[in-house]
């Protein structure tokens, strides 16, 4: 009779002991598939695509003075601002940025085309490394101006000769782009960074926006 007891408590351990086992497997297992979930929302929500990045180095003297442009589209489902440009791991100032974010102006054909560079001011060498207002192409301005003109807070750029002038605005802190929302963004980079020395080479060309982005390797074309 005793020995039937003791018999039924081991069977009753072990049930208990496997049951607590399988439990917190379970539970551990949800725990896991949970954050991985919810990390993988997180991560999936921000994200910036950038394309055509180009970067021109002034050949006229040894003005020291470059641009670079570049397309950058929201790509995530979030508000994000782009806040820093980076080259060669230094900041380019906001003051430097020139941002067109009109979605009348920057459309997917726009979009798509390549960014070309604008002849510099050569007066005295270029003092400021500002860019002519049209393209080093020639092309005219069509249609109604895209931006006050003349000011140096305006950059008037015509990427085709068939394709509406863009008007990139000066900027003053981030640039804020909307779920979907494109935008181009010409910068001139911080005096003697990059001279003429440097055409041909590859740059690490870096766009961020908060905690996404990524550098590129561009190579610096002489204008």
């Amino acid at each position: 009779m005793f020995r039937g007891i003791k018999n039924r408590k081991a069977v009753s351990t072990v049930l208990t002991t496997m049951i607590i086992l399988v439990a917190s497997v379970v539970l551990g297992t949800g725990a896991v598939s949970y954050g991985t979930s919810l990390f993988q929302t997180n991560a999936s929500s921000e994200a910036i695509s950038t394309t055509g990045t180009q970067v021109w180095v002034d050949s006229t003297g040894n003005s020291g003075w470059a641009w670079g442009a570049f397309d950058v589209r929201n790509t995530g489902d979030k508000l994000l601002s782009v806040d820093q440009i980076q080259i060669r791991g230094q900041a380019v100032p906001y003051a430097n940025w020139y941002a067109d974010t009109n979605a009348t102006q920057v459309t997917s054909n726009q979009f798509q085309l390549a960014l070309v560079y604008s002849s510099m001011i050569v007066a005295q060498n270029s003092p400021d490394g500002q860019l002519k207002n049209g393209t080093a192409a020639g092309f005219s301005l069509m249609g109604p101006l895209t931006c006050p003109y003349p000011s140096a807070s305006y950059i008037t750029i015509q990427l085709t000769s068939t394709s509406q002038p863009l008007c990139f605005t000066q900027q003053s802190g981030p640039v804020s782009l909307a779920p979907g929302a494109k935008a181009i963004i010409y910068f001139k980079v911080p005096q003697n960074l990059l001279t003429s020395v440097d055409a041909g080479t590859a740059n690490s060309i870096g766009v961020y926006a908060g905690k996404v982005g990524s550098p590129v390797s561009v190579t610096v074309v002489a204008k």
